[in-house]
C-alpha cells in the first residue's frame, strides 16, 4: 500500500470525528436512546416512555448526542422529535441495533 492510500484510509478529520462519535455513543443510556430511536423520528416523551427514565435526564443525553451532530430535531406544535441526522450515523446505529439490541 503506497502511502496516497494510507493517507485516505487515515484521514485525520474522519478519525477524531469518529472517536467523538463513539465516546458519545459509548454511555449505555445514549446508546439505549440511538438502538430505539434507529431510522425513526420520535418524541421526547415518547424516548422517555421506551427507555424509562426522567425526562430531564433523557433530555440531557438528546443534547449530547446532538452536540455531536449524531442526531437531529424537528420541533412540531409543543413535541420536539428527535432522528438521527448522519446516514453514516445511521448506518452504524443499524449494525450496532442489529448486533446488541436484539431482542431474543
Amino acid at each position: 500500500m503506497d502511502t496516497k492510500d494510507q493517507h485516505i484510509l487515515y484521514n485525520d478529520p474522519d478519525i477524531a470525528r469518529a472517536a467523538r462519535c463513539l465516546k458519545a455513543m459509548s454511555h449505555p443510556l445514549r446508546l439505549k436512546i440511538l438502538c430505539v430511536l434507529g431510522n425513526k423520528s420520535i418524541s421526547v416523551q415518547d424516548i422517555v416512555e421506551q427507555v424509562g427514565t426522567s425526562q430531564s435526564n433523557i433530555s440531557q443525553h438528546l443534547s449530547i448526542l446532538r452536540e455531536k451532530n449524531i442526531l437531529g430535531s424537528k420541533k412540531d406544535a409543543n413535541r420536539v422529535y428527535y432522528f438521527i441526522d448522519d446516514e453514516r450515523m445511521l448506518q452504524l446505529i443499524e449494525m450496532m441495533r442489529d448486533i446488541f439490541c436484539s431482542k431474543h
